[in-house]
């Protein structure tokens, strides 16, 4: 979404899976949109992909039905791998020549070919059990980052349907999350749902048999049944790390925010969490700054002093990797536990049941409180959003230094001996040189390039606490 301009540039990329067989047109929809949320089509139009020469990037400048203005396009269509539905006897990787194949594919030397094909993902869909009532039960496999998903066949009359499916995915970001819904088919009626399922690609064991519990589509509850998976995924973990240290890919459609007092709530603690970690270190120093225990200030006096006179710039890289084993070393001892923190995530999520009595108002009373909060109501929501971008921030930091995601704390690891080696040899003014020219070229070199922030989008790939659960 892009503000007050006639002419807007978005510079964004979406990929979908088309299928020479069908006769599909692209529909494109340009809405305009006001801070009371009201919406308006300024135009639409449309492209006959068939009609599209194959492996080429077209340029296309459509303009739109019965309104003024025109979109410029480029439209590739290329031919895409890995994205099939089978039964179990004809899996991919089940042939060991085949999976010989794909594995060689995604070795460590075949890192810079191709930079877009991460990995491959497998997905064997065996059965669940104990679902509620269905008349056609039938499994949606949503793979990460597709706004396309597939499914199976659907079971008729049966709580404890069997579908032994295997489908299959090119990986484009190792850290996106599988989803695997179920769902009851009923007629020309919209599917009933049923229960879901959220997976991390970096939590799957390979070649595994696992139970998993089906929850609501929040993801907060359990609901009834339980879905039995074999996953695989094999990918370049060069490729992987790479592609950390680019923009995260947006969900193609996202849900307009809405006030929540539960939300706000849990964002304010969140938020109060680390205030509150921060003004007990603030409280620690100035208590040694007072004296108000001598032997923790002569400490601290001693280690103030050597730390200044012998400090070096490589030591800040340094000591941020002593921090890491530190805590490496806190998690495989089991003295921290990070279902600690999952747990009082739950708490912050539980819904307590008293507000929710509160919240059940009559249509009208909602009606004249929407009226009279209407003006404040954006602000509001503006509140919750940073509340809950501040909380997150300092989770993911904190998450990154816990060893959550282990895959991405080893890449930190990495990342931090090699600022090390380098701010130890190099000199910082060299560094900083090479980043400007890098920065101010960035645009003349690839005009199209989207700015972006490194380390933002490596936090960007941690969770947050709420995202834990």
């Amino acid at each position: 979404t892009l503000c007050k301009s006639a002419n807007p540039q978005w510079r964004e990329q979406f990929d979908f899976h088309y299928f020479s067989d069908r006769k599909d047109m692209l529909d494109i929809e340009v809405w305009r949109k006001d801070n009371k949320k009201h919406e308006e089509l300024l135009g639409r139009c449309q492209v006959d992909i068939s009609a599209l020469p194959m492996k080429q990037t077209n340029c296309l400048e459509l303009p739109l039905e019965k309104r003024p203005g025109s979109l410029l396009m480029l439209i590739a269509v290329a031919p895409c791998t890995g994205v099939s539905i089978s039964d179990l006897c004809v899996c991919p990787l089940g042939d060991p020549s085949e999976r010989q194949q794909i594995s060689q594919r995604y070795c460590v030397k075949n890192s810079f070919r191709d930079m877009k094909d991460i990995g491959f993902l497998q997905v064997k869909v065996l059965k669940a059990v104990d679902l509620l009532a269905a008349d056609f039960a039938g499994i949606r496999v949503k793979p990460p980052e597709r706004v396309v998903s597939l499914q199976t066949h659907t079971v008729y009359k049966n709580l404890n349907p069997e579908w032994n499916k295997v489908f299959t995915f090119p990986i484009k970001d190792i850290h996106d999350v599988l989803e695997v819904t179920v769902f009851d088919e009923d007629g020309d009626k919209p599917p009933d749902f049923l229960g879901k399922v959220a997976i991390p690609l970096l939590s799957i064991r390979n070649g595994k048999q696992s139970c998993y519990t089906l929850k609501n589509k929040d993801l907060e509850r359990a609901s009834k049944g339980v879905i039995y998976l074999e996953l695989d995924v094999l990918f370049n973990p060069i490729k992987a790390s790479i592609r950390t240290f680019k923009p995260r890919e947006k969900r193609f459609t996202e849900e307009n925010r809405k006030f929540s007092k539960k939300i706000l709530s849990r964002n304010v603690d969140r938020v109060k969490k680390i205030t509150m970690a921060i003004w007990n270190t603030i409280q620690f120093l100035r208590s040694c700054f007072l004296w108000e225990s001598t032997v923790k200030s002569v400490i601290a006096f001693v280690v103030f002093v050597v730390t200044v006179w012998s400090v070096e710039l490589y030591m800040v890289p340094l000591a941020l990797l002593v921090l890491f084993a530190y805590n490496f070393s806190l998690v495989t001892t089991g003295k921290v536990n990070n279902a600690q923190d999952a747990q009082a995530s739950k708490e912050l999520m539980g819904l307590d049941e008293d507000e929710d009595e509160d919240d059940k108002v009559s249509e009208s009373e909602k009606k004249g409180l929407i009226d009279r909060i209407h003006m404040v109501q954006e602000i509001i929501i503006a509140v919750q959003s940073i509340l809950e971008e501040i909380a997150s921030f300092g989770e993911r930091i904190k998450n990154t230094f816990n060893w959550t995601v282990p895959f991405l704390s080893v890449l930190a690891c990495l990342v931090l001996a090699a600022a090390t080696v380098m701010l130890y040899f190099i000199p910082l003014r060299y560094i900083v040189l090479i980043w400007g020219v890098n920065k101010f070229t960035k645009k003349l070199r690839n005009p199209y390039a989207i700015d972006n922030n490194e380390l933002l989008d490596f936090l960007s790939r941690v969770p947050s606490d709420v995202q834990k659960v």
